[in-house]
């Protein structure tokens, strides 16, 4: 069990092994829902919006060159394979 500080604002520090287990990144928000007897639930609330998206995709095989990319939509444009 991990001891926490109060200070005086009222808020709390939590351990970077506590992040972890969590999976909690710097200045990602958390949900926190009221249990009985006086406890507390705590997770890591779920990105929105492009955030949800982002990392979904395996990187590419292969880096393009600006020449490369340019290329594709020049081709897609006038719409050649």
């Amino acid at each position: 069990m991990t001891a926490l500080t109060i200070t005086t604002k009222g808020q709390i520090t939590l351990r970077r092994e506590l992040l972890l287990y969590l999976g909690i990144a710097p200045g990602q928000q958390v949900e926190v829902y009221k249990q009985a007897n006086g406890v507390l639930a705590l997770q890591a609330k779920a990105p929105q919006g492009l955030e949800a998206f982002a990392g979904c995709l395996p990187p590419p095989q292969k880096a393009l060159s600006v020449e490369e990319m340019n290329a594709i939509i020049t081709n897609g444009w006038t719409g050649q394979a």
